[in-house]
């Protein structure tokens, strides 16, 4: 199991006794943090939600998370991530008994970040603003958290999407194939990957470092919840077409594309380490196939040409691996990856030394199996080598020379990604 690394990402306590001297209103004013202070860390759960302009649901979604809390006999707030609204919706808000917590910096994430950081309650169940999730009905999302749950996501597929509430586009093809993607990639048991409506124990969510500050946000959280071993769960939740007049925030293209380069920048063994072995396996067999000469298969008549194209696959198959194998070493050495067991395992037998050896022994194979080809090719007066074995044997011997200055090179890079550094 990794261990999740605590931060501290809690606000100043107040003093536990005030100055000596003070007079009665001081002390009054003392005694009435000490109590603020107090109910606020005895609250159990925050109902986030992240607003940039949203004066026309806000008040809405405010009463509906008021109304569950109450009816649940929850104790818990309404947090508004104010991200820079000028319509009134931070007064709104107000009005409406939430508290409002002003973040800077733009964008969904970093609006949830920053309402992350300043939630008071044990749990957090974070939805959008615009009136599209049902804030009065959080029950299912309060009761996995208090069975132990640490990331609880909606699912809008098995709970229900009115007509209207999600374009087709994200629908059938953008939510179904990132989800799916996910799954792949992190072993994931989630069949909506980008659900707004989620909640988490909030401890376990801050000790993450969340720090996409867009719509990347969202699959940031399950990655990393998944990457650090917290226990996610699914249950159902519904979608209503949103209560805005004007166009949403979300930009299809855009945030699809910031999704998944998410998604594959988090996954070397996805993004390199897949395609190639995929490419090195390929080659490797078109290399066994035709290194003695034309094979035929089915009328097609595969020679030099597929020998070539296979000699090239596995150069870029071995280029792959290397770069897969370095992210990870990268990935484990400043933390943006939790290390791997498999890695762990391997790393110490690959050293420099060894890899180096092994680069040579690929070089010196290489120069001789090219030496004794053209060796060959001058024996025969130099003349036409396209029908024999000799410039076969010669698109092989480069290779081997061509992969071991790749893998001393992935080897030096290794080394030094890997050199002490001051303070660690």
């Amino acid at each position: 199991m990794n261990t999740v690394r605590k931060i501290d990402a809690s606000w100043p306590e107040p003093d536990n006794q005030p100055e000596e001297g003070v007079g009665a209103f001081e002390l009054l004013k003392h005694l009435r943090s000490e109590f603020e202070g107090q109910e606020a860390r005895d609250l159990e759960l925050t109902i986030l939600m992240p607003c940039l302009n949203e004066a026309e649901t806000l008040a809405t979604c405010i009463r509906k998370a008021r109304d569950y809390l109450d009816r649940a006999g929850i104790k818990g707030e309404v947090l508004i991530a104010d991200n820079g609204s000028t319509d009134g919706s931070r007064e709104i808000a107000k009005e409406e008994g939430a508290r409002v917590q002003p973040v800077a910096a733009r964008g969904y994430g970093a609006a949830l970040i920053g309402g992350i950081r300043a939630a008071r309650g044990k749990y957090v169940i974070m939805g959008d603003a615009d009136d599209s999730y049902d804030f009065a009905n959080l029950d299912a999302f309060v009761w996995e958290l208090r069975e132990g749950a640490q990331l609880v996501m909606g699912n809008r597929f098995e709970g229900g999407i009115a007509p209207g509430a999600m374009p087709f586009l994200h629908r059938m093809l953008g939510n179904p194939v990132l989800s799916f993607i996910g799954r792949l990639f992190f072993k994931i048991p989630v069949g909506d990957f980008h659900c707004g409506l989620r909640g988490f124990n909030r401890d376990a969510i801050r000790d993450l470092k969340l720090s996409s500050p867009g719509m990347e946000f969202a699959s940031e959280m399950v990655v990393k919840a998944s990457l650090n071993d917290l226990d996610i769960r699914e249950v159902p939740t519904t979608l209503s077409p949103d209560g805005r007049t004007r166009a949403p925030h979300l930009r299809t293209w855009r945030d699809g594309w910031r999704h998944l380069r998410f998604l594959l920048l988090h996954s070397p063994k996805w993004l390199f380490g897949v395609p190639g072995s995929t490419l090195l396996g390929a080659g490797l067999v078109g290399i066994a196939a035709l290194i003695g000469g034309p094979l035929e298969i089915g009328g097609i008549r595969f020679d030099l040409l597929t020998l070539v194209a296979s000699c090239f696959s596995v150069i870029l198959g071995v280029q792959l691996l290397t770069f897969s194998l370095l992210t990870r070493v990268y990935a484990g050495e400043f933390g943006v990856l939790p290390t791997s067991k498999h890695l762990d395992r391997i790393l110490p037998f690959l050293t420099l030394e060894r890899q180096l050896q092994l680069a040579a022994i690929l070089c010196i194979a290489g120069l001789a199996g090219a030496g004794a080809a053209f060796s060959g090719w001058a024996s025969s007066g130099f003349g036409d080598i396209v029908g024999s074995s000799t410039l076969r044997w010669f698109s092989l011997s480069l290779t081997s020379v061509a992969i071991s200055v790749q893998l001393a090179a992935a080897a030096f890079l290794a080394s030094f990604i890997r050199l002490p550094q001051s303070g660690k």
